[in-house]
């Protein structure tokens, strides 16, 4: 005979909605701090290796004492030239990073902007907007300007749109806003624009040497070794250079911000504290719980049934408030991205990779939180309590 399975994890859950409900807004509360903590870390991680992936070129050249783009550690551009004579390499370009004092043109005020140059009759990077006005980066004194700036520059996108054309100082020499591209801001990196070298050089008088390069960028012939040719240059070539991938450029300043700096322990902690949160809330309410019915579990143990059927009962608790917790704190969490990115202009979105560790992480809080309340189960003897 067929008989029907009472679902008794949902019915001791169920019975007491105010508890479930509190149980409830707790894992949402440690999951949306989770979540966040995850999120704006990624976030940052993304932002700052935004330009590394937009690079046009499978190897890097950068000092030996690169740290980062903030680490301003320049080498000799001869360098560069002397990488171009090896076998598999198609072209090489030299890049100049340095954050420049913008003036904004509606208030005067000035604020740090971070300049990229290069030759404007190579293909160096593959961002929106920068292409189809290189041509442009010909003329003295003119740049494009960053999408994803913020608004301490100015009103520039708007303008520009309405005008074609704006005029402002940078380092305190007159240029012309030419043309809009798409970077995006980082770490300590609030606006970028984009110049040509010559005009790089020009910006920087005589602060800046000619000869002295901040990034070498090599481009291989269509179906060279990668590998071969790298391993192929660090042998060769001076060993004031690192030469490195572009996914290794892109690891390194990842690493840095993580392991250098205190972003990335901050955030991993913001994490672990949401997850210490959850888990104790989660223990009080399971707990309270087995103590309320823990003549009831009694009962079930002296008509017959095993501790590890009312153990798998309070699991089972646990992993419903899990699954049921976790789908507010997704839809929060998706809102506060979107309020976060506007207000900070971060690449901050959902990633189902994301999703899928925070759900892992909820599962195993409510998972280890039963595991300590069902030490008050284990303890329930029928002849003691009746």
């Amino acid at each position: 005979m067929w008989k029907r399975k009472i679902p008794v994890a949902w019915l001791q859950l169920s019975r007491e909605k105010a508890r479930m409900l509190v149980a409830i807004a707790g894992i949402a509360f440690a999951d949306v701090l989770m979540f966040m903590q995850l999120g704006i870390r990624d976030a940052l991680f993304d932002s700052a290796i935004q330009f590394h992936n937009s690079l046009e070129g499978e190897i890097v050249l950068v000092s030996n004492r690169y740290k980062s783009l903030f680490s301003q550690q320049r080498f000799s551009q001869r360098r560069l030239y002397q990488a171009q004579g090896f076998t598999g390499v198609q072209s090489v370009s030299s890049i100049y990073v340095d954050p420049l004092p913008w003036k904004n043109p509606e208030n005067n005020e000035t604020w740090n902007i971070y300049a990229i140059a290069f030759n404007p009759e190579e293909k160096v990077v593959n961002l929106s907007g920068v292409q189809e006005n290189l041509s442009k980066l010909r003329e003295p004194d003119t740049v494009l300007f960053d999408l994803g700036s913020r608004q301490e520059f100015g009103n520039i996108v708007n303008q520009f749109k309405t005008n074609n054309i704006i005029t402002t100082e940078i380092n305190n020499r007159k240029i012309n806003v030419v043309g809009l591209f798409k970077l995006g801001t980082s770490f300590g990196i609030n606006g970028n624009i984009i110049t040509s070298d010559v005009n790089f050089l020009r910006l920087f008088g005589e602060r800046r040497k000619e000869g002295l390069i901040d990034i070498g960028l090599i481009k291989l012939q269509p179906g060279t070794n990668v590998n071969a040719v790298i391993n192929n240059l660090k042998a060769k070539l001076p060993d004031d250079v690192k030469v490195i991938s572009k996914q290794e450029f892109a690891e390194t300043e990842k690493s840095y911000w993580n392991k250098s700096t205190p972003v990335g322990f901050v955030f991993t902690l913001g994490a672990i504290i949401g997850f210490v949160v959850g888990a104790v809330i989660v223990y009080q309410i399971l707990y309270s719980d087995v103590s309320d019915h823990l003549s009831e579990y009694a009962t079930l143990k002296a008509i017959g049934f095993k501790n590890s059927y009312l153990l798998m009962i309070v699991f089972q608790e646990a992993l419903i408030l899990a699954a049921i917790g976790f789908v507010p704190s997704f839809a929060i969490a998706q809102g506060l991205y979107l309020i976060t990115n506007q207000a900070t202009l971060l690449p901050i979105m959902m990633h189902t990779q994301r999703a899928v560790i925070v759900f892992i992480l909820t599962a195993l809080m409510c998972s280890i939180s039963a595991t300590i309340a069902m030490q008050k189960l284990q303890s329930a003897d029928p002849a003691e309590i009746f």
